[in-house]
């Protein structure tokens, strides 16, 4: 539930922000960069902060190997994501990026749910915030 907090208040507050006259923060577009860069700022830092880096190592489907080198690379991928899609000119590349490593990553919540590891969302639930998820970053890579 963090991450969708996060991107629903960094878009909020970029938004107000553009309105409040912050010209490259003025529309929805640049208020979702800015959403997603703080939802995936949020899950990076899940990665390295090790109360919660055990947690998703446990998550790393069993028949994978390297769990803690597949956390520590999908928190790289995540913090490039953020910052990169930020900046005009990767925009796209990010959001693309993004979107693949989203739907590479699902089947390990898939696995981690049906296991019923600990801090796991359960199916339904993790399903449509990916599907939001995807959805945000699709409508950056589109604008």
């Amino acid at each position: 539930m963090a991450p969708l907090i996060a991107l629903v208040a960094g878009f909020l507050a970029a938004l107000l922000a553009g309105l409040a006259g912050v010209d490259v923060l003025d529309g929805w577009h640049p208020a979702l960069q800015v959403g997603l860069a703080a939802m995936f700022l949020l899950t990076a830092f899940a990665h390295f902060f090790p109360r919660l880096r055990t947690g998703l190592v446990a998550m790393v489907p069993p028949g994978l190997p390297r769990p803690e080198l597949l956390i520590t690379l999908t928190g790289l991928l995540e913090l490039a994501g953020a910052v990169l899609i930020l900046v005009p000119a990767t925009t796209r590349w990010a959001a693309g990026g993004l979107i693949l490593m989203m739907i590479a990553m699902f089947p390990a919540n898939v696995s981690a749910a049906r296991r019923g590891v600990p801090g796991a969302t359960a199916l339904a639930p993790r399903t449509a915030l990916q599907v939001l998820f995807v959805a945000a970053a699709a409508l950056a890579f589109a604008g």
